[in-house]
């Protein structure tokens, strides 16, 4: 038996922030259903073809989790969306900014259909400040943070090999939902 076994986890994810958090709670034993936009899904599934013809980032993030598609824009996937939701543990989203809000899946409006309900918001610039509306990027954010400047030198800057600023995002999400 494993920690989260039985904790059933819903999440609209993309990249690697979310994706990253949720494969940590899949991998204590949590069922997590991660949510997929019709057509394309999650865009990391085209970073590359590195594994059997899929991507590396997208394979690495996404083992042991179930995936649905949903067309939030159509009021059926939403009642879909609805229903799992009443079911789930926790609520995971790295959507653009505003996004969950409207979609009816902020915190706040949550709270009182799911008390027990866990939500988790992923986003680059927090719920509120100045850049609360800024769409985020692990290579901005590194910028913005100063971590160009002590990696490559100071004529020719360099980020970090691998996406530091979202993968800490995402064991920072994973630690404050277990907590």
């Amino acid at each position: 038996m494993r920690p989260l076994d039985g904790i059933v986890v819903v999440s609209l994810e993309h990249a690697i922030a979310a994706p990253f958090c949720t494969r940590q709670l899949a991998d204590l034993g949590a069922r997590v259903i991660k949510i997929e936009r019709p057509g394309v899904g999650d865009f990391a599934r085209a970073y590359d073809e590195r594994v059997r013809g899929m991507s590396s980032h997208f394979v690495w993030v996404n083992r042991s989790k179930q995936s649905l598609t949903l067309d939030l824009k159509q009021e059926r996937a939403r009642d879909v969306l609805s229903k799992l939701i009443a079911r789930a543990d926790v609520l995971v989203q790295n959507l653009a900014p505003g996004a969950a809000d409207r979609l009816g899946l902020s915190a706040a409006t949550l709270r009182p259909r799911h008390p027990q309900l866990v939500v988790c918001d992923i986003s680059g610039y927090g719920a509120d400040g100045p850049y609360r509306d800024k769409k985020a990027y692990d290579l901005l954010i590194q910028s913005e943070a100063g971590f160009l400047s002590v990696t490559g030198t100071p004529e020719d800057p360099a980020k970090a090999g691998c996406s530091i600023a979202d993968i800490a995002a995402g064991m920072y999400a994973y630690t404050g939902i277990l907590a």
